[in-house]
């Protein structure tokens, strides 16, 4: 059997090459590691030291898979994504056995279940709802649950055109995002919410001031539903962006109005808003030149600025109002921020919601101003807390990007998105197919629907906006629950003279 031997002969040659080369890169990393001087670790454990980083790198993967139990993640836990996941796909969203959630946790929400709610015959479908009843052009919003601002350049060609596709399947809107309006965000045939960032991308002028000639062009669309100021969002409120020079290709110049190749900046506000005044004074201004309603996006930092600005509608009277208001949450996300703005800054969605809510119906604009609630509101419990706590609307970034596909792998910021969805490389782009995620989409969107309505329906009304802060209970430290309309009393912000 020579040729037996002559196998096991090479076999030992090669393992013995292998091994060399693994010795000699051994060697010269064992060099490497004692000269440099960036890495104390792997100075004084030369070779073995590399494992620490790998470790840390591969540890969030682990954690995703196979160590985090299904409500410990973070930003999202895997009982959240699998439930949208499910929801998307079309599959059943029933569980067994019991719930895997805490209830005794202080601060989670539990609806109050009728004694006697309304029988199949007695249920109402969400009713459309007027928007800017002083626009030429108001807006009837058909959907309780929209696609927030995501930007054409944040995310890609195909996540947007899926977006505007699922969006018009499910009767639902889509903001622009900043970053202007693009060919994919019409070529689906939905409802649109123009948003004007800080650097007004897209009506701009050579020097980036508002051009009246781009907001009537924009305008004349006829899916361009609503304008949104963007004064802040949760991610990171009081700070701008920068486009980078090597993003900004023929057609990102095009549609937002800025030089080919360039970086970009977004300042960290409105230069031209100095005050309520001046926002007051930009929404008459854009709502007289698009004839369409107008209203912005903020986040809350205390009570105190809006009861200025709510004073301040009352003096000007409610021509002046804005249409709606958009509410983003300290914990609303982004492709990327600074860590101190996402983690420290910016009021929570469940207290700021309730106060700009309370602010509202206090001084008399509860059917003028209608609210937007948003930050981390992916599933229909969020949604339906948001609407029994003032919201008219609920709108999610985050939610949408789970039902085109994205697994939380936090590459947002770095071109490497591994589902197509925040990325440029047409490579990883292509596993995003546009006919197969814009229905999933639409499912996700009318699965929340549903499933909010469901919740109204258990609570004893007919529909998700006759729910009450009254319907919903909050867990105490001590484990007890008490109603949210005690824990949260609307007199605590209403008590003031708005005569």
């Amino acid at each position: 059997m020579n040729w037996v031997a002559r196998v096991l002969e090479y076999l030992a040659l090669g393992f013995v090459l292998v091994l060399g080369v693994l010795v000699l890169a051994a060697v010269v990393l064992f060099v490497i590691d004692r000269l440099q001087t960036g890495d104390a670790v792997r100075r004084n454990y030369p070779v073995i030291g590399r494992f620490r980083h790998l470790f840390t790198t591969l540890g969030e993967f682990f954690r995703q898979y196979f160590f985090a139990m299904d409500r410990e993640e973070m930003p999202f836990n895997r009982a959240q994504r699998d439930w949208v996941g499910r929801a998307s796909q079309g599959k059943g969203n029933t569980v067994a056995f019991g719930s895997t959630r805490n209830l005794n946790v202080p601060g989670t929400a539990i609806f109050v279940n009728a004694a006697f709610p309304p029988l199949d015959n007695q249920f109402a479908s969400t009713e459309p709802m007027l928007i800017g009843p002083r626009a030429r052009v108001p807006y009837s919003a058909p959907s309780i649950f929209n696609i927030s601002g995501m930007s054409y350049g944040a995310i890609s060609r195909p996540a947007v055109e899926a977006l505007s596709r699922g969006a018009a399947e499910a009767g639902v809107w889509l903001n622009t995002g900043e970053g202007g309006l693009s060919p994919y965000h019409l070529i689906g045939g939905c409802d649109i919410v123009y948003q004007i960032g800080t650097a007004k991308y897209g009506v701009r002028d050579e020097f980036g001031r508002l051009d009246d000639d781009k907001l009537r062009a924009v305008a004349a669309h006829d899916q361009v539903k609503m304008f949104e100021i963007k004064l802040a969002q949760g991610a990171k409120p009081g700070k701008g962006g920068i486009l980078p020079g090597a993003k900004v290709n023929e057609e990102i110049a095009q549609i937002r109005g800025i030089p080919e190749g360039k970086d970009s900046y977004s300042p960290n506000r409105h230069v031209d808003i100095d005050s309520w005044d001046d926002l007051l004074d930009m929404i008459a201004h854009v709502r007289e030149v698009t004839g369409k309603p107008v209203g912005f996006k903020t986040v809350v930092g205390a009570a105190e600025p809006f009861k200025e600005l709510f004073r301040l509608i009352h003096e000007r009277g409610e021509d002046s109002a804005p249409d709606f208001i958009a509410i983003d949450g300290g914990e609303g996300g982004t492709g990327a921020s600074p860590m101190p703005l996402m983690d420290l800054v910016g009021v929570p969605i469940r207290e700021a919601m309730l106060i700009v809510s309370d602010l509202r119906d206090a001084y008399g604009f509860h059917d003028r101003i209608r609210l937007i609630s948003s930050g981390k509101l992916v599933n229909p419990g969020d949604v339906a807390w948001a609407i029994a706590g003032g919201a008219d609307f609920v709108t999610s970034a985050r939610g949408f990007m789970f039902a085109l596909g994205c697994i939380q792998a936090l590459k947002c910021n770095k071109n490497t998105c591994p589902t197509g969805i925040t990325t440029h490389d047409p490579h990883l782009q292509k596993g995003l197919v546009v006919e197969s995620k814009y229905k999933r989409v639409a499912r996700y969107a009318r699965s929340v629907i549903d499933e909010v309505e469901m919740i109204a329906h258990s609570v004893g009304v007919a529909e998700p906006r006759l729910m009450r802060r009254r319907h919903v209970r909050i867990v105490q430290p001590d484990g007890s629950s008490r109603p949210m309309n005690e824990v949260f009393p609307r007199t605590d912000l209403a008590n003031e003279n708005v005569s």
